[in-house]
């Protein structure tokens, strides 16, 4: 239980991010998705960013900032619009973090956005995670996570396999950036 014990040093130093791209926990993550072509993990980064927009659009079903973003993300993904609209969807998206004050929902804004971001490089595949889980972490306590955050890891991994499995049945238009 490494992770719990890194999570709990970073609770004491008041650090809000529970998780960094060197937490021990999310290593095998990371050698995973760069085993991965782009196309999947921006199929698996937006399959999992319109999950946690559902649960922010429980709580606050007016803000489309987050739904605004994924869209984008996805139009530029399909070449329909170009970077600077999509990155200021997600920059957007972002912003709304800054106006609430629940550790849980901030950590979910933040998630959508580094999953919407994957478009541009795959590396912010890894922000997801550290987000998503940080947000599992604030909303059931340290005590009481364990479970929860280990099965999330494991949905990352099982995700992963889906789209390396089917993205090429996927019938989605590419732009030509990601045809290289």
């Amino acid at each position: 239980m490494l992770w719990l014990d890194e999570v709990k040093i970073r609770i004491k130093n008041k650090n809000q991010i529970l998780f960094t791209k060197d937490s021990e926990y999310l290593q095998d993550l990371i050698i995973l998705f760069q085993k991965q072509n782009r196309k999947t993990m921006i199929l698996w980064a937006h399959d999992l960013a319109a999950e946690s927009i559902v649960q922010l659009t429980e709580k606050y079903p007016e803000e489309m900032r987050p739904r605004e973003a994924l869209a984008a993300s996805k139009d530029w993904a399909a070449g329909k619009i170009k970077m600077r609209l999509a990155q200021r969807k997600i920059l957007d998206c972002h912003a709304f973090a800054t106006e609430i004050s629940s550790k849980e929902d901030i950590a979910i804004c933040h998630a959508i956005g580094q999953a919407c971001a994957v478009v541009h490089t795959a590396s912010h595949a890894l922000g997801y995670p550290i987000y998503d889980l940080t947000s599992i972490i604030y909303r059931l306590g340290i005590h009481h996570c364990i479970d929860t955050v280990e099965r999330r890891k494991q949905e990352y991994i099982d995700k992963v396999f889906y789209w390396s499995e089917h993205f090429a049945e996927y019938s989605r238009e590419w732009a030509d950036f990601l045809n290289k």
